[in-house]
């Protein structure tokens, strides 16, 4: 059996595909969800071998989802605008659904699918997949989910006063709060604006925006003083003071 997962914020064309899976007696549905938010809790606690997963939608769009899940299902794109196929194709997704969706092209997505669950037909992993998408896709992030608990928040990136690794796991921090993240420090410094976010140690990426002074510290070295409420300090290298000195002539 094939447990798939349906996430659609369109309910007519979240039934509509409901209804056609569940003709289908090899397939299983065990969830569906309207937002990307809650496909996310869905995937993750379900663990579906398949996705049938919109690409717009409020908050979380489709690609979203696939980045900030840490399962690997199947994925079948769909969508009302085939402007998406490309790039539905060049994350390897199992296929592409373009509304309307019809029954026989739905059957065929599913031969698509099988064929990857059987081995005949290799699949990428997640990781190498989002690669394939950050490629291709070089607008810098405004959102990024976080994780608090088992919740998964969308926080503007404009909130976000610094990143930093902690036990190799790596955290947002915003005024008064932090958060974990799934991803890299090295993929946040590609996907984020470069004007704003600023590398200033191996291990801390910061909004210069929230910056709100630059102190010296010992041995030549400085901290970057941010506008939360604690005046929070944040180490600069001397390599990155250097590199900082050079971009804002202080």
């Amino acid at each position: 059996m094939i447990r798939a997962v349906v996430v659609d914020d369109e309910k007519l064309a979240r039934e509509r595909l409901l209804t056609f899976l569940r003709g289908m007696p090899d397939v299983d549905v065990v969830g569906e969800a309207a937002n990307g938010l809650d496909a996310v809790r869905l995937i993750e606690d379900a663990a579906p071998d398949l996705v049938l997963l919109d690409v717009q939608m409020p908050g979380l769009d489709g690609f979203g989802v696939l980045k900030a899940i840490t399962k690997r299902p199947q994925v079948v794109f769909a969508t009302a605008f085939d402007e998406y196929a490309i790039r539905a194709f060049e994350v390897h997704a199992a296929d592409y659904l373009l509304k309307p969706i019809r029954r026989a092209r739905l059957e065929e997505a599913l031969r698509h699918v099988r064929l990857r669950l059987d081995g005949e037909t290799p699949a990428p992993q997640l990781h190498e997949l989002m690669q394939l998408l950050a490629a291709r896709d070089r607008r810098y992030l405004s959102q990024l989910p976080v994780h608090r608990g088992r919740q998964i928040l969308v926080l503007p990136s404009e909130q976000i006063l610094w990143f930093d690794v902690e036990y190799r796991l790596l955290y947002a921090h915003t005024d008064g709060d932090r958060y974990m993240t799934n991803f890299t420090l090295k993929e946040l410094e590609e996907r984020l604006d470069p004007d704003v976010f600023f590398r200033a140690h191996k291990s801390r990426l910061v909004n210069l925006h929230h910056v709100r002074a630059i102190v010296p510290w010992f041995g030549g070295r400085f901290k970057l003083v941010m506008s939360d409420q604690k005046a929070s300090e944040v180490e600069l290298s001397r390599a990155q003071a250097r590199a900082l000195r050079g971009r804002m002539h202080w």
